[in-house]
C-alpha cells in the first residue's frame, strides 16, 4: 500500500501533468462544494414549502443537489480547460495567462453550463453571481483611476458614496421586489414567490387560533 501511495503522489506532482490535474481536481471541488451548499438548503425549502410525500420531496433534494454539484464541476472543467488552452494560444508565444482570458474562459463556461440550462438551480446560480457581480462592479466604479471620470470623483465623495451605497442598494432592492410582488407576482421565481406568499400574504387570513399562531392554514 505505501509502494501504491508513493506513486500516485509522484504521478500527482509531476510538472507536466499538473494543467490536466488541475481540472480532475476543479472538478472534485465543484462536486463537493456544489453538495455542501445545495443539501440543506434543498433540505429545508423543499420539506418546508413543497407538497408531496416523504419520498417524493427525497427525490427533488438529492435532484436539486445533484444538480448543482455538477453544473459547477462542469464549469470548473470547461473554465480551466478554455485557460489553459488560451495560454497555449498566446500569440506572444509565451504561454502565459491573458489580461483578459478569464473573461473569455468565464464567457465559453457560461454558456455551456449555465447558458443552455433554463432550470432553477441553473437561475438561482446564476442570479447569486449576477449580484455578486453588481456589488464588485459598484465599488469599482468608484475606485481611483478606473475609468475616465475616476478623477471627478474626490476622496470626500467617495467615502459618502462608500458610506451610503449598501443602504440605497438594499432599500431599492426591497421596494422594488415588493412591488413586482404586489402587482406583477408570476415574474418572480418560483421560489422566492412562495416563500412571499407565506410571509406577506398567508399572514392576512386565518380562521382560529389555531391556523393564526399554530399553523399557518
Amino acid at each position: 500500500m505505501d509502494a501504491l501511495m508513493s506513486r500516485l503522489d509522484a504521478l500527482i506532482l509531476n510538472p507536466d501533468l499538473a494543467p490536466l490535474l488541475s481540472l480532475v481536481k476543479g472538478a472534485r471541488n465543484g462536486v463537493v462544494y456544489g453538495s455542501k451548499v445545495r443539501f440543506p438548503h434543498a433540505l429545508v425549502m423543499i420539506f418546508l414549502f413543497r407538497s408531496g410525500t416523504f419520498r417524493e420531496k427525497v427525490k427533488l433534494v438529492l435532484q436539486a443537489t445533484r444538480q448543482h454539484a455538477r453544473n459547477l464541476a462542469t464549469f470548473a472543467m470547461v473554465y480551466k480547460g478554455s485557460m489553459i488552452l488560451l495560454r497555449n494560444l498566446n500569440p506572444t508565444g509565451t504561454r502565459k495567462e491573458g489580461r483578459y482570458d478569464s473573461f473569455f474562459a468565464g464567457l465559453m463556461g457560461g454558456y455551456v453550463v449555465f447558458g443552455r440550462n433554463n432550470g432553477s438551480v441553473s437561475q438561482q446560480i446564476v442570479i447569486y453571481v449576477f449580484a455578486r457581480v453588481m456589488l464588485a462592479l459598484a465599488k469599482l466604479a468608484i475606485q481611483p483611476d478606473m475609468h475616465p471620470f475616476s478623477s471627478l470623483i474626490t476622496p470626500e465623495t467617495r467615502t459618502q458614496i462608500t458610506n451610503n451605497a449598501w443602504p440605497a442598494f438594499a432599500s431599492l432592492s426591497w421596494a422594488m421586489v415588493m412591488y413586482i410582488f404586489r402587482w406583477y407576482p408570476d415574474t418572480l421565481a418560483s421560489s422566492l414567490r412562495s416563500s412571499m406568499v407565506y410571509i406577506y400574504s398567508d399572514s392576512d387570513h386565518w380562521d382560529s387560533f389555531r391556523n393564526f399562531l399554530i399553523h399557518n392554514k
